[in-house]
């Protein structure tokens, strides 16, 4: 009884106002179901703030599908399950080849988040193209973070930039190969850490303070994230 009564507003002209005195109230909702699931229009959630269009439910409150109309999930399509959720398409030749796209996710507007937060995450195809679109710095970037190790294993390992590349570690680095190794540039400079105190005839100074500096800023991002 409590809880149906917490679905209707409460109009009072002598007590503040209510925190029920904008919770969702219709005259239409009807539903269908037994023991086993149930097929709901209009349904009110528990707390009396969102009202599900359509809400499809199983026997287990948590299996569910639910086409939210108002309240703070307005427009929203929720589905939830307490165990596996599997999706099947393009298993017919005749209709589809590999050429085509046969699934889409689309978000016109806001993020995409796949989140394993106890498990992994595998992506697998014959080709994996990730694409990022943007200009000014900000956009059209593609990050990878990474709490311990980022291992690349492949036949080939090709990397392209147009303006500049930088490999940095603030403890060791290797460049190792079994056989013909070729570094070629326009002018090859090799500075190392005695030029601290006192430049070399030929500079370098101000190379080992930038590095320096990386560094101390590497650190420093990366104490300040954990």
């Amino acid at each position: 009884m409590a809880d149906d009564e917490a679905r209707l507003p409460q109009k009072s002209s002598t007590h503040p106002e209510s925190k029920y005195e904008t919770s969702k109230i219709n005259y239409t909702a009807t539903g269908y179901g037994n023991d086993h699931g149930s097929l709901h229009f209009g349904r009110i959630d528990r707390n009396a703030e969102v009202t599900a269009g359509v809400q499809l439910q199983g026997k287990d409150g948590r299996h569910q599908v639910s086409l939210d109309n108002d309240g703070e999930r307005k427009g929203y399509t929720t589905i939830s399950a307490p165990a596996n959720f599997s999706l099947l398409c393009a298993n017919d030749k005749t209709l589809v080849d590999e050429a085509k796209d046969t699934l889409s996710i689309i978000s016109e507007n806001g993020n995409i988040l796949i989140n394993a937060g106890n498990g992994k995450i595998r992506l697998q195809g014959t080709d994996i193209e990730l694409i990022a679109v943007g200009e000014g710095g900000s956009k059209g970037n593609i990050k990878i973070d990474a709490t311990e190790s980022i291992i690349c294993d492949s036949k080939k390992f090709l990397v392209s930039t147009s303006i500049l590349y930088r490999i940095s570690s603030t403890l060791g680095g290797e460049i190792s190969a079994c056989g013909p190794l070729i570094v070629y540039g326009s002018v090859i400079r090799g500075v190392t850490a005695s030029v601290f105190h006192k430049d070399s005839k030929v500079g370098g100074q101000f190379i080992q303070q930038l590095n320096n500096v990386l560094t101390a800023v590497s650190i420093f991002r990366k104490n300040s994230s954990n």
